[in-house]
Parts: C-alpha cells; sequence; structure tokens
C-alpha cells in the first residue's frame, strides 16, 4: 500500500504529510530526529487495517519546511495541534519513535483531552539531562557531517549501517532523510544547527514530570540491541529499564512490551512485531 502525499500550511509552516487511509478511530505516527515520516512505510499499510493512518515530517525534517527556529517543546507540540486540526484527527493515538514518542508524550500532558492512547516506540521515556550535563549531551548526539556525500557512498554505507536490516526497502526509506543534490551527492533534510536545537530540547526535557498528567492509555516499546554490549551500553540498557519502570509506576495506565535483539529503529527492524503490538493497542485504546 502506497500512501498519498498531501501538503498542509499550519500557521505559515509548509508541512509533507503521508496518508494511508483507512477506516476507524485515527492514529498519527510522529517520526524520531533526523528521520522523516516514510520511517512508518513497513508498519503504516497493517495499520490501515483497523484505523485511519497518517504521518508527517515534522518541522526541519523530509520535505516540510526548515525555519531557523521552533525546535522546542511549545513549538513542535504547536505544530502537531495544527496538523491534528487541519486534517481533522482530534482525539486520535499518538505513536512516536524516539523524539516522536516526547514530542507525543508533552502534546499529551498538555492536551490530555484530545489524545485518545499513546505508544511510545524506543522513546519517551529517556531524560538526557538527567544523565548527562549540557558539554557532554552536545559532544555525544552531534551528528556526523555528511552534506557532500557522493550518493554512490552513501548507498555503500547504508548496507553497512543497516546490517541484518538491510533491504531494497529499508535503503529508500532511510535514504529519504537527505536531499539528492544536482552533483550526484547528498545533503541531510535537517541542518545541523537545528538538529542541535532538538538536542538541547530534548535535554532539556523531563518525561517523569509529565506522566501524572497523562490520561490515556500508554504502550511503551522499548528496545535492547542485539550483543554483545560493551560498558557504555550496559549502562544505557540498565538506564532505559529504571526510566520505563519509572515511567510504569507514574502512568495511570501503561503496558510494556520489551523488543529484545533490537535496534533502535524498530519501524525498520521489527515491522511486523510493531505493527502487531500497536494494532492490538488500538483495540485498547478504542
Amino acid at each position: 500500500m502506497q500512501p498519498r502525499q498531501r501538503f498542509y500550511s499550519l500557521d505559515g509552516l509548509r508541512v509533507h504529510a503521508l496518508d494511508w487511509g483507512g477506516t476507524g478511530s485515527p492514529i498519527v505516527l510522529l517520526h524520531g530526529l533526523a528521520s522523516q515520516a516514510r520511517i512508518w512505510d513497513l508498519v503504516a499499510p497493517r495499520l490501515a487495517k483497523r484505523a485511519r493512518v497518517m504521518a508527517f515530517d515534522q518541522r526541519g525534517h523530509g520535505l516540510t519546511d526548515k525555519p531557523d527556529d521552533g525546535y522546542d517543546f511549545a513549538s513542535v507540540t504547536r505544530d502537531l495541534d495544527g496538523f491534528l486540526r487541519v486534517t481533522r484527527l482530534e482525539r486520535s493515538v499518538l505513536a512516536g519513535h524516539s523524539w516522536g514518542a516526547n514530542v507525543a508524550l508533552d502534546y499529551a500532558a498538555r492536551y490530555p483531552d484530545r489524545v485518545a492512547g499513546l505508544v511510545f516506540v524506543d522513546g519517551g521515556f529517556l531524560e538526557i539531562g538527567s544523565r548527562l550535563d549540557w558539554p557532554a549531551a552536545e559532544k555525544r548526539l552531534e551528528p556526523p557531517d555528511l552534506a557532500g556525500m557522493p550518493l554512490t557512498a552513501l548507498d555503500a554505507n547504508l548496507r553497512v549501517w543497516l546490517g541484518s536490516v538491510w533491504s531494497d526497502a529499508t535503503a529508500e526509506i532511510v535514504k529519504q532523510n537527505f536531499e539528492q543534490m544536482p552533483d550526484a551527492t547528498i545533503r541531510p533534510h535537517l541542518s545541523k544547527a537545528n538538529h542541535m536545537q532538538v538536542v538541547r530540547a530534548l535535554w532539556e526535557h523531563h518525561p517523569s514530570q509529565l506522566y501524572a498528567r497523562i490520561r490515556c492509555p500508554v504502550l511503551m516499546i522499548p528496545a535492547i540491541p542485539p550483543g554483545p554490549h560493551d560498558a557504555m551500553t550496559l549502562a544505557l540498557i540498565a538506564d532505559k529499564r529504571q526510566a520505563v519502570e519509572l515511567a510504569e509506576q507514574r502512568l495511570a495506565r501503561s503496558r510494556t512490551i520489551w523488543m529484545p535483539d533490537t535496534l533502535h529503529d524498530v519501524p525498520l527492524h521489527r515491522p511486523a512485531e510493531l505493527g502487531q503490538a500497536m494494532e492490538e493497542f488500538l483495540g485498547e485504546a478504542a
């Protein structure tokens, strides 16, 4: 199933969206940092069998406009609110991957009566600022400089970066993170400056302070990467387990499905399992 491409104007911001159609309760899919809506290509068709499914490129990403500011959570949740209103998909389930899960959480905390359910796909529960000071976070989360890389080199690197997840389909999805230039090189859609604004907003974000304001059911789907694990990875896994436990304690209604041996990009690595879990949750949220 191929989605229809649509464009909307949200208070002057031109937003690119994908529409898989479907009937039933609506679900809106939110991508992560430096990604775009196509990351849901392998999951959305399954959801469209029982729900109205849409996704959009958040500001600075994909084919959406790229202003120099507005990457704080107040702004990106305002974008989301405008999208839900212009598409008449209010009272939706919001499913976010990574940073997108934090956006979904923040929106539901601001507008608890407008959300039917939340799905956190390996995001929404980590607090970067609780583990790292800003200089360390800034250094660790700074993106690589890929501008100017030949398209042929990107194709070769994708086989390495994606590893066991590589396929023609997953490679094509990831290639949509980049603009293909006339000289056959690439440039990330998300500029480094805007990327770091999102990182700063994430560093300042505190999900644990928002859980008490969430009224809808929540499905958390954290991933544990394939081993062997070095000391840093083991520490990150321990942090993630503690963060999920805290979310389970503070959220009024939540359920957790762990995805072992799974890369962070769960929609690419485990689309069938993720789709099934989200499909079942749609029935619960309804």
